[in-house]
């Protein structure tokens, strides 16, 4: 199965649905953001830190599988030369509506987190980017490619899910809000699931989800190149829709940085 082609209509689905991810950012928060008074999420609920950002005033940024109208719109009227990269073209249009309405210079490129092929070296000095990597089979290439199209010296803001999330029947989560370990790690909706769950699963047209060892998102990280500087975890803030949350942290965000 073409992982990728799937997941580019799921996430079309996704956006007609109304998943909070496809929210656009409001005009209210684009005006904040002009006044210097912005913050952006790259897991469920913990605002980055400040500190994690250099100086956005005409700062090259990478928003990369973030589209949906909301990291990159912010950084734009902050101050930032945006780029959205994203592999679904309903989230992209999320964000060139955002620019139409509030006269943002956005671009946009429909393409593949794993391949940045468009972009030369040292092309970025930020490159944000929020959790999207379970949504491909490997990750290797991500990091990789981020590295070599960030100009020495910029950092690469990623989150991420501790693939303690997939160790759980998440049917039996729903249903009775038990949680009992059933999945092996790393997960892989193409290889864990069995034949039944499996193709219920693409008969609704849900994306396609893939955990990843903290060997592969931080050793990965390392192993490009970079080095971490910054680090912090998060849960779900309705820890009642998510049994998960009420007993530990399940997301996690880095701030890598290129040396130069």
């Amino acid at each position: 199965m073409d992982v990728r082609a799937y997941n580019r209509k799921a996430w079309d689905r996704e956006v007609a649905g109304g998943n909070p991810w496809t929210i656009p950012v409001s005009h209210e928060e684009i005006e904040a953001a002009r006044r210097g008074e912005w913050q952006i999420v790259l897991t469920p609920s913990v605002p980055v830190p400040r500190d994690w950002f250099p100086a956005l005033d005409g700062c090259r940024v990478l928003c990369l599988a973030s589209g949906g109208g909301q990291q990159g719109p912010i950084l734009a009227a902050a101050g930032a030369q945006v780029t959205v990269l994203d592999n679904s073209p309903r989230q992209l249009q999320r964000d060139r509506d955002v620019a139409a309405r509030e006269g943002l210079p956005i671009e946009t490129i429909d393409g593949d987190m794993r391949d940045l092929h468009m972009f030369p070296d040292d092309s970025f000095d930020l490159i944000i980017h929020p959790v999207s990597n379970l949504f491909v089979p490997d990750i290797q290439p991500v990091w990789e490619e981020s590295f070599r199209v960030l100009h020495p010296g910029g950092s690469l803001l990623s989150g991420f899910n501790n693939p303690v999330r997939y160790m759980f029947d998440l049917e039996l989560e729903e249903k009775e809000r038990i949680l009992q370990v059933k999945y092996a790690l790393p997960y892989s909706d193409m290889e864990s699931l069995d034949k039944n769950a499996r193709q219920k699963l693409l008969d609704a047209g849900e994306p396609l989800e893939f955990s990843h060892t903290l060997d592969a998102q931080i050793g990965g990280q390392l192993q490009a190149g970079f080095v971490l500087t910054g680090f912090f975890e998060d849960i779900y803030p309705d820890m009642e829709e998510d049994l998960l949350s009420q007993y530990t942290p399940s997301f996690i965000a880095t701030r890598a940085v290129k040396p130069g």
